[in-house]
């Protein structure tokens, strides 16, 4: 038997993001949507990925693609309120990754919502499977 997922802490997390939510971030029960928080988890993995140098949005020979994606909430988060996205690498296979996110509340101890991301990367033309570029390791590592 699987134990329910439960809330972790900041120091779970390696790296962290503020996001702001934004008025159009909330449903009709007056707080953010479960799909936003998808946006959010593609949000401070992409940042960190660029503001690292390991990921080429519009030139790299080698793009990461979503092929898995999982979240368990919490605690709900609306708008307006700022938004600490914790980062942490959970695995590093030769051509996947599998990114952990943690959302919390500004003032929070624990996530109001955390669950993971899979990037499998592949080469930008044939979209086929490569191998994970040595820049992009580097920055990976830094987060396990």
């Amino acid at each position: 038997m699987t134990a329910r997922p439960r809330p972790e802490p900041r120091g779970a997390y390696r790296h962290f993001l503020p996001i702001t939510t934004r008025w159009m971030d909330n449903d009709v029960y007056g707080h953010v949507n479960n799909v936003v928080y998808y946006s959010y988890f593609d949000t401070v993995v992409n940042d960190y990925l660029i503001r690292e140098g390991a990921l080429d949005i519009h030139g790299g020979e080698v793009i990461g693609l979503v092929v898995e994606t999982q979240c368990n909430y919490f605690a709900p988060l609306a708008f307006p309120q700022r938004v600490e996205a914790g980062l942490r690498v959970a695995r590093i296979g030769g051509s996947s990754v599998r990114y952990e996110v943690g959302l919390f509340a500004a003032d929070s101890a624990e996530t109001a919502a955390r669950g993971h991301f899979v990037h499998v990367y592949v080469e930008r033309a044939s979209r086929r499977p490569a191998p994970l570029p040595a820049t992009l390791v580097r920055a990976l590592e830094k987060l396990q």
